[in-house]
């Protein structure tokens, strides 16, 4: 199901500590906004608004890029009215779900995106919320009071309703006082909610000391996997041949149904395999006339995406090319740089190199090019 997606990333917080806001802050290695920004992009955001404090634009904008589909918005003096500015941000159809999230709620993944889009087929409004499990005590008048537990739940974000109700329901708001929680304005409004299951791992960002607790949840919930790719062309009539993402001039050319760059194409497969997604064949069919003479920066790129969807990131790659000729050390840097552009990686995470197989085999013959890779990526466990 298509959804539209609110960050509300507009307060100070004040209780976070001496520092940047703590939407702007790191949390294992980016920002936090980036986090939440990240989540529910993968999870198939069509549009997305931002809702930022009046001096925030510059850092938001660095963290959004040039994603398509989201923009800004500057929020107001409470929650409810920064949900609203982000509302009439949006450009979506009254009947488009959309979710309102709190940006220092970083760990929102796709699962709670999908519960929340099912129970919004039979509800006005969803929300995920875990049900109390601590004792509670009030206090009043220097006495404590033990409160019942039962049938309480804490409620968290993403809130999810469609775009029209949720806008009808903030405009017959009418207290007491400013609305704390989404599904409490559509509740207000005589819609009905439904109950989503929560995760401990979509803890609000509040005191400094929560800060220790994300960064331990976000490390712990990643593993590392290797993927390994092969691929060969043979050798056919034309000047030039593509390898790595570069043009090398050449007395013959890679023979291919796309531009026949096999380390590209190794590549992909690596990146395919790590994720156990299959392999270049799969996912762009040799028999399919669109894919003719295609370039394989868009392969890699496809492989690459479905990796950041998993919430996962590349950590390193290292990749051989295996051939006789063109020599490759004079083109090697070029490749590195190349490779860097296109996964967004650094040039110590990338590795080419060259062999030959001293004049035995087919590349050995001159008969055609070879290339292996092998990479390590991260992704949720």
């Amino acid at each position: 199901m298509t959804f539209a997606a609110i960050i509300v990333a507009a307060g100070s917080g004040t209780r976070i500590g001496a520092g940047p806001a703590k939407q702007w802050r790191l949390l294992a290695g980016k920002p936090v906004l980036q986090w939440s920004v990240d989540a529910l992009e993968r999870a198939g955001a069509a549009a997305g608004v931002v809702v930022i404090p009046p001096d925030g634009e510059a850092q938001a904008r660095q963290i959004l890029g040039d994603r398509p589909g989201w923009t800004l918005a500057t929020g107001g003096a409470t929650r409810a009215l920064s949900v609203q500015a982000g509302l009439r941000a949006l450009t979506v159809s009254p009947q488009t779900p959309v979710l309102v999230h709190d940006a220092a709620r970083p760990l929102v993944n796709g699962r709670h995106v999908g519960d929340l889009l099912k129970a919004l087929e039979q509800a006005d409004a969803a929300l995920p919320a875990l049900a109390v499990a601590d004792t509670l005590r009030r206090v009043a008048e220097g006495r404590t009071v033990t409160v019942p537990r039962d049938g309480l739940w804490r409620a968290q974000t993403p809130q999810a309703a469609r775009r029209g109700r949720l806008e009808a329901a903030y405009a017959n708001w009418s207290g007491p006082g400013e609305p704390t929680d989404d599904a409490a304005v559509v509740e207000a409004d005589g819609g009905t909610i439904a109950l989503t299951p929560g995760d401990p791992a979509l803890m609000k960002l509040t005191y400094p000391e929560d800060f220790e607790m994300a960064e331990l949840l976000a490390g712990r919930t990643m593993t590392t996997r290797i993927g390994q790719g092969f691929d060969a062309h043979r050798w056919g009539p034309g000047e030039a041949v593509w390898l790595c993402g570069v043009r090398i001039d050449h007395d013959q050319t890679l023979v291919g149904h796309s531009d026949a760059d096999a380390g590209l194409h190794a590549l992909t497969d690596a990146l395919l395999g790590a994720i156990g997604e299959g392999d270049i064949g799969d996912h762009f069919p040799p028999t399919d006339p669109q894919w003719k003479g295609a370039p394989s920066n868009l392969f890699l790129k496809h492989a690459a995406d479905m990796v950041a969807a998993r919430g996962g990131r590349v950590l390193n790659i290292d990749l051989t090319l295996i051939c006789e000729r063109p020599k490759i050390k004079p083109h090697r840097a070029a490749m590195r740089e190349r490779l860097a552009s296109l996964l967004g990686l650094t040039l110590p995470q990338i590795s080419v190199k060259a062999t030959t197989t001293e004049g035995m085999g087919f590349t050995g013959r001159q008969e055609g090019l070879a290339a292996q890779a092998v990479v390590l990526v991260e992704v949720p466990a």
